[in-house]
């Protein structure tokens, strides 16, 4: 139950006054539906009316604020013309127009002989000052009633920031003084405030510099928001390597089998990720854990490695695939190695139906089928397992964390392995996945040789079709990449079919077009038409960014690449570094090219570090949608911003792993308001969901 000292954080915007059913509306989809909401929409700027000078100093476009006397009253002759009162300070006459306003109420605002203090942007026109609609206007008698410095909140179509800073005001008294939840010791070595002063000192930006996530209120609250993370996965993490697991400690005959047959050696890098998981696997406990590999860098033949552990056991393994393409590669990849040692394979997708699946579905049961592998379709209902004791789920970040619930559920206290191919910073491993243990596969097999990246306008195209032909003609295969399947008015991009046809009347047959908006049949038959080398340019989009793979195809042409994310791009251009001869990468761009997009490429064309092209990633999307991936479980922070704060998150990670080791049921008097912490950040429900992982 959330403690009662929160209520008033947690109850609807409309409560505070002037908020009706269309400003809720409006608010709520600006920040959210509560008051919490609102608290953690932070400034975004400041107008700052301290600065005095004389009328006859000042610039035009420039906000100025003085004390003026009013001197005379100019009504309208027409409803077109605008209402018009002379003012002046000791120097310089102003004039302040009105439109569509009513002279009775000005005459009162502005009686003749008065002075007032007044602010608002001065335009110079035919030489004279004006100022329309002035933001504020005060009896020169009572000038605390104009605030000095305004602050500047992002908004949306309908929000003033005149009427958000009411709204804000009220908030801010609404916060209670909560207990303290941090340790003193840090308190005073950061100089930090209390939650309810940061919070306010937020809210109330004196200069620039408090703007920034530098600034010591920002930083207390980041923290805050952090710890609360931390915090929660790590209670997560303790809970899971408490639940009841099964060991699965297999013979090793069936591994050492496949080792015996592999053309390859493994690298020490696979070896010691399959000692690691293996570790988990032999132990009483649940494994949750994820495995972190580069493109190319060998993670199926991990998955089937420990695969074989838990057959070894007599229990089942299934390995679960975001798309049909990539649940084919893995069939493919694993069927014929299983069937070399004995070991029963099978492949289940949405496209197999009636008699083959009900034999399937039938063998499963029945435990014949030791590995299954398959897409969304393993969650079906029908789908029963004899003994599923190891669910591996292949770029987890397609699946939501119900679906890993739903199929880990298929079985009886199931280990889970999670991999993806898209390198994660370490800021996200330890925000994103602290509940789980993780593994990095962080080395190349032997004799993959460097890809050429090449940046060029896409004014060159034709000189690049023409490379094209040559390289086609010598027995080469290539991909070409789009961003769109058809054209948008929104977005001037060549769609992939215009661009299929374009190409195909230079090159001729030999070119293949594969878009997401296909029938699952076609696109196999192309793709499999690739793989034989029918086609010999293959015409996509990004539904060829996971799973592909060809290795003779060793040229890439990415259209558009300024609009792709920094790790689509390092995905596509993973497809090319699958065999071990030299490839090249060619990234187009159109104009006008950013200076993001322009940092972007230059990476894309210095390194092929997966790990070190993420970081960047994260350092140039700052805090918002990492490596453009939204997915279930995945917190954007509201304080907290992972380009500026990872100092703050490493010690957020120790602090607690410290406070769980030393009171691990929060049952002291920090404990108390650390549980208050959590459900501030309502990372309670948090807890709940990653149960799922």
């Amino acid at each position: 139950m959330r403690p009662s000292i929160l209520y008033p954080l947690f109850c609807s915007i409309d409560a505070l006054n002037g908020v009706g059913q269309r400003y809720m509306k409006l608010v709520g989809g600006l920040c959210g539906a509560k008051v919490l909401d609102l608290l953690w929409h932070l400034p975004s700027n400041i107008i700052d009316r301290r600065c005095r000078i004389p009328l006859c100093q000042v610039q035009n476009g420039q906000l100025w604020t003085g004390k003026v006397r009013v001197v005379e009253h100019t009504p309208p002759k027409t409803k077109k013309h605008p209402y018009r009162i002379v003012v002046e300070d000791a120097t310089e006459q102003l004039i302040l127009t009105f439109f569509k306003t009513f002279g009775d109420s000005l005459t009162k605002q502005f009686p003749v002989g008065e002075e007032r203090l007044i602010s608002g942007k001065i335009e110079i026109f035919n030489g004279m000052l004006q100022m329309a609609h002035p933001e504020y206007v005060v009896n020169a008698a009572t000038p605390e009633q104009m605030p000095q410095v305004e602050t500047v909140y992002p908004l949306t179509a309908g929000v003033t920031n005149k009427m958000l800073n009411k709204l804000m005001k009220q908030a801010l008294n609404n916060v209670p003084q909560l207990p303290e939840w941090l340790d003193e010791h840090l308190l005073k070595v950061h100089q930090w405030p209390d939650f309810r002063t940061a919070l306010w000192q937020a809210h109330h930006p004196q200069n620039l510099d408090d703007l920034q996530p530098s600034s010591l209120p920002r930083r207390r609250l980041a923290y805050d928001e952090l710890l609360a993370n931390q915090l929660s996965l790590a209670i997560v993490r303790g809970r899971l390597k408490k639940q009841q697991g099964r060991v699965l400690q297999g013979s090793g005959v069936l591994k050492q089998k496949l080792l015996n047959i592999l053309p390859f050696s493994l690298t020490n890098a696979q070896k010691r990720v399959v000692a690691e998981i293996e570790s988990d696997m032999f132990a009483p406990y649940k494994m949750s854990r994820l495995l972190q590999g580069d493109v190319g860098s060998g993670k199926t033949i991990v998955a089937l490695l420990t695969m074989l552990n838990a057959v070894e056991c007599g229990a089942q393994a299934a390995i679960m695939a975001p798309t049909e393409i990539l649940a084919q590669q893995h069939a493919a990849a694993m069927e014929e190695l299983c069937e070399k040692i004995g070991v029963k394979t099978a492949l289940l997708t949405s496209n197999i139906k009636g008699k083959k699946r009900q034999q399937l579905l039938a063998d499963l049961q029945s435990g014949e089928i030791d590995i299954l592998i398959g897409t969304h379709a393993l969650f079906t209902e029908d789908v029963c397992f004899q003994d599923l004791a190891y669910v591996i789920i292949d770029e987890q970040h397609r699946f939501g964390v119900r679906q890993r619930l739903n199929i880990s559920q298929k079985g009886k206290n199931c280990d889970v392995l999670v991999m993806t191919a898209t390198p994660i910073p370490r800021t996200l491993v330890l925000t994103q996945y602290g509940d789980m243990e993780y593994s990095k596969i962080d080395e190349l097999p032997a004799g993959r040789q460097p890809v050429t990246t090449t940046v060029m306008p896409l004014n060159k195209i034709h000189a690049v079709v023409d490379a094209l032909q040559r390289k086609l003609s010598d027995g080469t295969q290539a991909y070409w990449v789009c961003p769109l399947v058809e054209e948008s008015e929104k977005i001037d991009l060549s769609a992939a079919t215009e661009r299929y046809e374009s190409l195909r009347e230079i090159l001729g047959e030999k070119v293949g077009l594969v878009h997401g908006k296909m029938k699952e049949a076609e696109k196999n038959a192309v793709m499999d038409d690739f793989k034989a080398g029918k086609i010999k340019l293959l015409v996509a989009t990004t539904v060829i960014e996971v799973g592909v793979n060809v290795p003779a195809a060793t040229i890439m042409v990415v259209e558009h690449a300024e609009r792709f994310g920094l790790a689509q791009l390092h995905q596509l251009r993973g497809r090319i570094k699958r065999g071990s001869a030299a490839s090249s990468c060619i990234l187009m761009y159109g104009f006008p090219l950013s200076e993001i997009s322009r940092a972007r490429l230059n990476i894309m064309k210095q390194t092929e570090d997966g790990f070190l092209i993420a970081e960047e990633d994260l350092r140039l999307r700052g805090g918002g949608e990492i490596l453009g991936t939204r997915q279930s479980g995945f917190n954007n922070f509201h304080l907290a911003d992972m380009s500026m704060h990872t100092d703050l998150l490493l010690t957020a990670t120790k602090d607690a792993a410290l406070i769980l080791q030393q009171d691990p049921n929060l049952a002291s008097p920090r404990g108390q308001a650390l549980r208050t912490l959590l459900y501030l950040f309502e990372r309670d429900e948090m807890i709940r969901t990653y149960k799922a992982g």
